[in-house]
């Protein structure tokens, strides 16, 4: 499957695919017209408690990584954005500042493992 991780922030290109929002929280600072994007799940995000107790810290980050393996694995959203990405390439797109410790990553490894 096709899967590419972004950020929202940047500009959109026409090789984004489908541009899928995988946050629970709309992204602040930006309207939906300047997203651009084609679907939301906020229902594939960490849950709420996973994302307060995260914070961010990368310090908890391999502990976050296991933690939300575990909800996507019970998580139907997943077979639904396998979906979209056996039609065409799928862009996962997140608000957090960082790009090496951020849900989407795991995210992207769940499903490229799960082909």
């Amino acid at each position: 499957m096709p899967f590419k991780i972004k950020r929202i922030y940047e500009q959109s290109a026409e090789s984004d695919g489908i541009r899928v929002l995988v946050d629970r929280l709309w992204p602040r600072g930006l309207t939906k017209k300047d997203a651009r994007i084609d679907v939301w799940m906020k229902e594939i995000a960490p849950s709420p408690g996973l994302r307060k107790w995260f914070a961010h810290r990368v310090d908890r980050w391999e502990e976050f990584a296991v933690r939300y393996t575990s909800e996507l694995r019970l998580n139907p959203a997943v077979d639904n954005l396998r979906t979209l990405g056996s039609k065409s390439i799928v862009s996962l797109l997140y608000a957090a500042h960082d790009d090496e410790h951020n849900h989407a990553i795991v995210l992207k490894s769940v499903i490229s493992s799960e082909e």
